[in-house]
């Protein structure tokens, strides 16, 4: 096996385009999983493996804050430590509350959003929230850049658009106005793969609710038809919503889910949890008034 380190975002898509089926490391928490399921191979035809290891380069490892234009653009290497951390934590809340759930102190310390999403597990914490913010990928590779929906990213069961020899460079999503919030069930209250997983995200502005579930399709999915029906029942002047609006918000975000029986759940208990953590995740985003005043400060980069 041969490692490369490189320590600037041109040495990383260099390396790529010299090696384009190794495997990109950042926290590498799950680098072992998906090399002991056969998800990863030690080489090809017995060949060593070229592991590109990127938690070295500083570019990967920054985030930016462009608060006139309301958007965050977050690299690849930061991890799960410093997305729950200020002024990440109350930007994003709902990425905050995942990124909560995501295993141990220890693995919150090395894993990243990038490696979330790379790996693009239907269980990852993450992805729901970037599926409700409709978060824009940034790939690049020693042909230049592109930039990608999320929802166009997330292919399949740990399948992504990633083509040889690309990077994921940072995820940018935008700031709502509006209560937003992540839920999920497992089999145990802590260090769990989600068996089912939801996230609500409200813009008042545009009197947009979004859904996204995980753990209920081969990929991370977003539920338009409860969406819509949320939308239109709410009460947006008080912040409220009725208790039967939020159960049928449940049950159209349980009807859109597609999940299956294996050794975590059955497919009926997945779309059952769906429904009821949509439904208690609407009623938190709608509890009545509340101060939503937009941030003025100016843009900001760490």
């Amino acid at each position: 096996m041969s490692v490369v380190v490189p320590l600037s975002l041109g040495e990383a898509v260099e390396a790529l385009g010299a090696y384009p089926g190794a495997m990109v490391l950042a926290g590498g928490t799950d680098a072992m999983v998906e090399i002991n399921e056969g998800h990863r191979r030690l080489g090809h035809d017995g060949s060593p493996m070229t592991v590109v290891a990127v938690d070295r380069v500083a570019e990967l490892r920054s985030y930016t804050i462009d608060r006139p234009r309301g958007r965050v653009t977050i690299g690849a290497g930061v991890t799960y430590t410093e997305l729950l951390a200020e002024p990440l934590g109350s930007l994003l809340p709902a990425l905050a509350e995942a990124s909560r759930t995501v295993g141990s102190p220890q693995i919150r310390n090395a894993g990243t959003l990038g490696g979330n999403l790379g790996t693009c597990s239907p269980a990852g914490d993450g992805l729901p929230v970037l599926s409700a913010l409709d978060a824009e990928v940034l790939l690049a590779s020693s042909s230049g850049e592109r930039r990608m929906s999320v929802h166009e990213f997330m292919v399949g069961v740990k399948r992504t658009a990633l083509e040889p020899g690309e990077l994921i460079v940072s995820v940018t999503v935008p700031v709502l106005d509006g209560r937003q919030g992540y839920a999920k069930v497992g089999v145990r209250n802590a260090m769990v793969i989600a068996t089912a997983s939801a996230c609500v995200a409200v813009h008042a502005p545009e009197r947009s609710i979004r859904l996204a579930l995980g753990s209920v399709a081969p990929t991370v999915i977003r539920c338009p038809d409860a969406e819509a029906f949320a939308a239109g029942s709410v009460d947006w002047g008080t912040g409220t919503v009725d208790p039967e609006v939020a159960a049928e918000f449940g049950r159209l975000a349980a009807a859109s889910s597609r999940p299956i029986d294996d050794h975590r759940s059955s497919a009926e208990y997945r779309r059952h949890a769906a429904g009821v953590m949509a439904r208690r995740l609407l009623l938190r985003a709608f509890p009545g008034p509340a101060d939503t005043a937009a941030p003025t400060e100016e843009s900001e980069t760490r």
